[in-house]
């Protein structure tokens, strides 16, 4: 059954040569090495038809088709059919990987927002170090792109210390922030740091040499984007 149109989770390639590739799962995709593949992956490890992800009203689903030298989700072997969750890495045989990202994270996408989600490039030139594009809910750092895509809570805490660069945000205000006012009702700080510790190591898995997120104590956080080096 197809999905509405906005309302649309990802499969984005990492770790293969589809890397960076992703597709839209609206209905059926069937994955292999033969050309009517809807995703074909050049090896001879993979079988011809080898899994696919299915669209229903419960989520996307993942099976692997027989084939030869397996299908596994997050490690593990899939015997039968299994409903994706969000960040999920989907490994085919030893030839590529994927991680899907659901649309709950991914959030609605409107026309321009696909093509912009489905672009190669960061959306403008900038001088800053660090890229936000809050209309596909992607982000650069030193030109490239961070991959797989940030969770929704990740995504929307970087967002808002984006949007507010330089400017020190309380702790209350990030926590409404990503969970909402009814939602941060019992929030601990604990979760807000575990958080921020969560979104630091993606981004300096990238950009090792600075810390974009800025502790101020007493206060809360702060975004330190420079420019780039010339």
């Amino acid at each position: 059954m197809a999905r509405n149109s906005e309302d649309i989770p990802l499969l984005v390639a990492q770790a293969g040569p589809l890397n960076g590739q992703r597709w839209p799962i609206q209905d059926t995709l069937d994955v292999g090495r033969e050309d009517g593949c809807d995703i074909m992956i050049p090896s001879r490890q993979v079988s011809r038809v080898h899994a696919r992800f299915r669209s229903t009203q419960e989520g996307i689903w993942l099976e692997d088709l027989n084939s030869k030298n397996g299908t596994h989700r997050n490690g593990q072997l899939i015997q039968e059919a299994v409903l994706l969750q969000d960040g999920d890495v989907i490994q085919i045989a030893l030839a590529q990987q994927f991680v899907f990202v659901s649309s709950d994270a991914t959030m609605p996408l409107d026309e321009e927002q696909k093509e912009a989600a489905f672009s190669q490039s960061p959306p403008l030139q900038t001088a800053y170090r660090l890229v936000l594009d809050n209309r596909s809910r992607r982000v650069w750092v030193n030109h490239e792109e961070v991959l797989p895509p940030l969770s929704l809570s990740q995504y929307s805490l970087l967002e808002l210390l984006y949007e507010l660069q330089g400017r020190v945000v309380e702790r209350k205000e990030l926590i409404e922030n990503v969970w909402g006012e009814e939602g941060a009702v019992g929030v601990s700080e604990q979760a807000l740091d575990a958080l921020v510790r969560r979104l630091r190591d993606r981004l300096a898995a990238i950009d090792p040499a600075h810390s974009y997120i800025v502790t101020v104590r007493g206060h809360g956080l702060r975004l330190d984007n420079p420019v780039q080096d010339q």
